[in-house]
């Protein structure tokens, strides 16, 4: 309900001019004529001193300004007969049919036909043309996660991402990046920590109850209903909006953000050259830079990594690193992590309420998810990187440490179907090109968020590891006849399978010498941690195993050769090796937004903030510069250490064979990519299914091209050729 307020000489505000009026003048009485002449209105009736314009002679030209109501205090920065023009639409620079109140407008602006403009500070060259509201509160926030004073603790805005009960809630702040939002979610049992995180966004805020939106140079904004409480950066682009409300839209000359029909924006922040389009709805949200939502898109409590698309579909209460990809509006996502670099398809329905009892339950993905069509999983359920999951209704939940794997599923009462290594063994193009095609896609111009798009990286090497030493575990059970049992903790009451095998290191060893001496044996194991109550069929264990190694050889031979490469070596010695061996050694990896990060380099930026020799989020970034600047030579460490893990001894300790099988063997991974990538192009052309909707074979190549003439093959075969001889070089003195 309205209240009526009776104005008088005694309750009319004073007014204080914001500092941009210092350099303004007062109307003279003859622009006042002129103005009152044009159908202006000032209220309270005949207040014309609270409107400032510009001081330079010529610069003002009061003809300009026609059918307006002002109100409060207004300044206004040059106003000159020229027109602005973006795309087909072109406005002489004015204000007209608007009502105007404590605003500053800077130079040669159009505002048009704006039924409420208030409490804002507008850039030069800005058209404002046929909106409804626009109006911001002294007490606006923009988004982010800060309380003004007087505020309780109940309105601020947190975004419960990963979980739908916001046990693992954030708070926005304008340069979140999703690796922020990784560390402050998922460390959750710290109380010190999680408050010096609020303390960290609440940083710099003064709680000033005087707050006013801004509008940037150069932005357009036109046929939009609301927008209350926004902040817009320069050269935004927002058309047919329907609300926009304490939200910043970041933007710059280099990434335009633009907003499209129909979009309904609340509570948080959108990143630097993202695009917002076609009834898309968010809700407590950050969404980071190079970004598109449209058609129908609904996002809500989730934080959104760089260059990802979604459309059509829904996302609720999740954290999703850079280059996610999600297009389909039969399909969702909750209630989950998602590491980046993922594709959720069609139909595939990730709910915590989907199939489970609760709303508490998680999915935690690494980077590469693949989710097949139509696909549902139970939560709580987990899985390594770079895991492709074949079309089903998964209803037990999942623990798939097996990374670069296909998961299957036979029935719901029968154990899981995994090929682990499967991407290596059937799938390499994927591999090949993932790098490649991640780097081409991002736009950005500023990276703050760090990102590894190399699939075959330290994290990914890490989990390789651990499946390579579970792969030994299972035989070593396997060859023993050991089935693994339901074991009960009687100190904490939960049911769970044993992830070790009790065999002893001596039957492990047995087990590593049968895979290496059988390349051939074909048999099966049976993991039951892999899903819950029916476990999991592991086929092709001993490919699987060899194929691993292989990679992690790969890994650290091309990581030598980078290291090389960077440092003017031509050739690796054993006193080359050495040096290297002096690096910082660490062997725990985590994926950190996006960015590849020691975890005890984590915890030295826990003891910082806890400390407060970090107190702002900046110095966060600051710190991840910082690994990230170091982080090749952490690489070339780690790579050491898997060659000294695979093979048991001292690099230094390593005969000419050893490393002459190193170098075949990583020829053979090299040759593989390319030629693998060669057949799964080529299959397109050559299978009698694939050609058999074409009339002829030129009907087929002007419809797919020719292998031939693929460009990223042209490229992976001088970058092969180019490889295999470097690698040749630098182990040249070691074999």
């Amino acid at each position: 309900m309205s209240t009526l307020r009776i104005l008088s000489e005694e309750n009319v505000e004073k007014l204080v001019f914001p500092p941009q009026a210092q350099e303004k003048r007062a109307l003279t009485e003859e622009e006042i004529e002129v103005l009152k002449a044009n159908g202006n209105v000032c209220s309270p009736s005949g207040q014309w001193q609270n409107i400032r314009v510009c001081a330079e002679a010529g610069e003002f030209d009061p003809s300009l300004i026609r059918n307006c109501e002002f109100s409060g205090f207004v300044v206004l920065g040059i106003l000159r007969k020229a027109s602005l023009k973006y795309h087909d639409l072109e406005l002489e620079c004015g204000l007209y049919e608007s009502y105007i109140k404590n605003c500053v407008i800077g130079d040669d602006c159009v505002v048009r036909n704006v039924k409420l403009l208030e409490n804002y500070h507008i850039g030069e060259r800005v058209i404002l043309f046929n909106i409804q509201e626009m109006t911001c509160t002294c007490h606006s926030k923009f988004g982010n996660g800060i309380l003004k004073k007087g505020e309780s603790e109940a309105n601020r805005i947190w975004i419960g991402v990963a979980n739908e009960n916001e046990g693992r809630a954030v708070l926005p702040f304008e340069s979140m990046i999703p690796a922020d939002a990784y560390l402050w979610s998922h460390y959750r049992d710290d109380k010190n920590l999680l408050q010096r995180f609020v303390e960290m966004t609440e940083y710099g805020n003064s709680g000033k109850t005087d707050t006013f939106g801004t509008v940037g140079n150069d932005t357009v904004i036109k046929n939009t209903n609301l927008l209350k409480d926004v902040k817009i950066g320069c050269h935004a682009y927002i058309k047919g909006a329907l609300k926009l409300k304490n939200i910043t839209i970041l933007s710059s000359e280099d990434e335009i953000s633009q907003i499209g029909e129909g979009v309904e924006m609340v509570n948080g922040i959108m990143g630097y050259g993202s695009r917002v389009f076609y009834q898309a709805v968010t809700v407590r949200f950050v969404i980071g830079r190079n970004c598109q939502i449209k058609y129908g898109a609904r996002i809500l409590n989730t934080v959104l990594g760089d260059n990802s698309t979604v459309s059509c579909c829904e996302l609720l209460n999740n954290l999703i690193f850079p280059c996610h990809e999600q297009h389909h509006n039969s399909s969702f996502l909750i209630a989950s992590t998602i590491c980046g670099q993922s594709n959720i398809a069609s139909g595939a329905t990730i709910g915590s309420n989907h199939n489970s009892r609760s709303p508490d339950g998680e999915i935690f993905a690494g980077r590469g998810f693949w989710p097949g069509l139509c696909s549902d999983f139970k939560h709580n359920s987990k899985f390594a990187s770079f895991v492709l999951v074949s079309k089903g209704s998964y209803q037990h939940e999942l623990n798939i440490k097996y990374p670069f794997s296909l998961v299957a599923v036979e029935a719901p009462d029968k154990p899981v179907h995994i090929i682990p290594a499967f991407w290596f063994l059937y799938n390499m193009f994927a591999i090949a090109r993932n790098n490649s095609k991640f780097k081409k896609r991002d736009k950005r111009m500023v990276k703050i968020q760090h990102i590894e798009f190399d699939p075959i990286a330290p994290d990914t090497m890490q989990e390789i590891a651990e499946a390579i030493t579970r792969l030994i575990e299972l035989s070593a059970c396997y060859l023993a006849g050991i089935h693994e049992i339901s074991e009960i903790d009687q100190n904490s009451g939960f049911s769970f399978f044993a992830e070790k095998c009790t065999c002893s290191e001596k039957l492990k060893q047995e087990a590593k010498n049968y895979l290496h001496r059988h390349p051939n044996a074909n048999f099966t194991l049976t993991d039951m941690a892999a899903q819950k109550k029916y476990g999991a069929v592991i086929y092709k264990p001993v490919k699987a195993y060899k194929e691993y190694r292989k990679i992690l050889k790969y890994f650290s031979a091309r990581t030598l050769i980078e290291y090389c490469r960077r440092n003017g070596i031509s050739e690796l010695t054993l006193d080359g090796l050495d040096r290297i061996c002096a690096f910082p050694l660490y062997t725990e990896w985590e994926n950190v937004g996006g960015q590849i990060v020691p975890h005890k380099k984590i915890e030295e930026l826990f003891a910082a903030i806890k400390s407060r020799k970090v107190e702002q989020w900046q110095q966060v970034h600051d710190f991840y510069d910082e690994c990230q600047k170091n982080y090749e030579d952490y690489k070339v460490r780690y790579a050491v250490y898997l060659l000294e893990l695979l093979y048991s001894r001292k690099i230094t300790e390593f005969s000419k064979e050893i490393f002459a099988d190193i170098v075949a063997d990583v020829i053979l991974v090299s040759d593989e990519m390319y030629n693998s990538s060669i057949a799964s192009r080529q299959k397109d052309f050559t299978d009698y299914f694939r050609r058999m909707v074409y009339r002829n074979a030129t009907e087929m190549e002007n419809v797919l091209g020719s292998a031939q003439a693929n460009g990223f093959l042209k490229e992976l075969k001088v970058l092969t050729d180019s490889f295999n001889a470097e690698l040749k070089t630098v182990f040249a003195k070691l074999c």
